[in-house]
């Protein structure tokens, strides 16, 4: 397929700026791949569409404030930091992008904080964008880390064009998020509350937890019309022991398996084996699907409403179907619901 084909006309206003009152209040809008139906519920409803013995598989990554603001020695231009992942924890090196990354050379020093609290050196060039900083702190490891989180914002995605609240801390989050190491949110678990996570269990719903860190490549353009020469970047993921026997067990007694989220897919489809069984897994991905794809292992799945051409698009049409995505994304767009990280979701059965 080619690029091009996922382009679509979205208005702006659809772009969500905030999240829903309450998590487990968004629109849903619910895809039958059968036959084609789209039904209009509130996130919810969910609930009515799984029983007991199915598996809920869920990315319990957590996002860290990873965006920083800081100036330039010297001139004092102010420079935007976005960490990536950190490198050595003895040395306090930082995998980061800088921003504007021409004014960023090797030796130049950063300052953060009003009193110039944190300062980091440029050690290394890695993209045109991408540095490697060293942290120049004196103290232990835990002092420096709320030190470096303290001068640090949640890292909303720049569509998002709006200051970063405090309510953003908490709701760019989802209530299980466990393993830190995201710089972006897996969204479509954003919508679970507590209260309707409660009432799946009491169902015997069975939850399955993987983490896979979200990087900035999910908000990476695509430059290639030819889907096949596109490069996904590589995200560490880890499938546990239990979260493999969850997904197993379901499939061995033919329930039903749910991935919430495109990084849950991705996750689980990068550690499968001919007959369909999970294996655990501890290591990085870069699979990139895209239509056609045949898919293994769940026969569900919640999304949000992702922008035109984004890989994460990409995704949900290889699994829901090329056309019924379209369609669907169309009705969304008649409809009114709201796109992107805070918007309204999407169940493909």
């Amino acid at each position: 397929m080619k690029l091009s084909q996922f382009n679509y006309k979205l208005p702006e206003e659809l772009i969500a700026l905030h999240p829903a009152h309450n998590r487990d209040e968004s629109r849903l809008m619910v895809v039958h791949r059968d036959s084609g139906k789209i039904e209009h519920k509130v996130f919810k409803d969910v609930l009515n569409y799984f029983k007991e013995d199915d598996a809920m598989i869920f990315n319990n990554t957590k996002v860290f404030p990873a965006r920083l603001y800081g100036n330039k020695e010297k001139t004092g231009a102010k420079i935007e930091v976005f960490l990536l992942r950190e490198l050595n924890r003895d040395q306090r090196l930082w995998d980061v992008l800088v921003d504007p990354a021409r004014k960023i050379r090797i030796g130049n020093k950063l300052y953060f904080g009003e009193n110039n609290s944190l300062v980091a050196e440029v050690i290394d060039n890695t993209t045109s964008r991408g540095r490697t900083l060293r942290f120049l702190f004196d103290g232990p490891y835990e002092e420096f880390k709320k030190t470096l989180y303290a001068h640090g914002e949640t890292p909303l995605p720049k569509f998002i064009k709006r200051e970063v609240k405090e309510e953003d801390r908490d709701r760019y989050q989802t209530i299980y998020a466990k393993h830190e190491g995201a710089v972006a949110a897996p969204t479509a678990g954003m919508h679970f509350s507590r209260e309707l996570m409660k009432r799946l269990e009491i169902l015997g719903v069975n939850f399955g937890f993987v983490t896979l860190h979200v990087g900035l490549g999910n908000f990476r353009t695509v430059e290639v019309e030819d889907l096949t020469k596109h490069k996904m970047d590589s995200e560490q993921i880890l499938i546990t022991d239990d979260a493999a026997n969850i997904v197993n067990s379901a499939r061995e007694r033919k329930s039903s398996i749910c991935a919430v989220g495109t990084t849950v897919m991705r996750t689980l489809e990068s550690s499968v084996s001919t007959n369909g069984m999970v294996k655990p897994y501890d290591g990085w991905t870069n699979k990139f699907i895209f239509p056609p794809y045949e898919f293994s292992v769940a026969d569900s799945m919640i999304s949000n409403f992702h922008l035109p051409l984004s890989t994460l698009l990409m995704m949900v049409s290889a699994f829901g179907g090329y056309d019924l995505i379209k369609d669907a994304y169309q009705t969304a767009i008649k409809e009114k619901y709201r796109f992107g990280t805070y918007g309204d979701a999407m169940l493909i059965l």
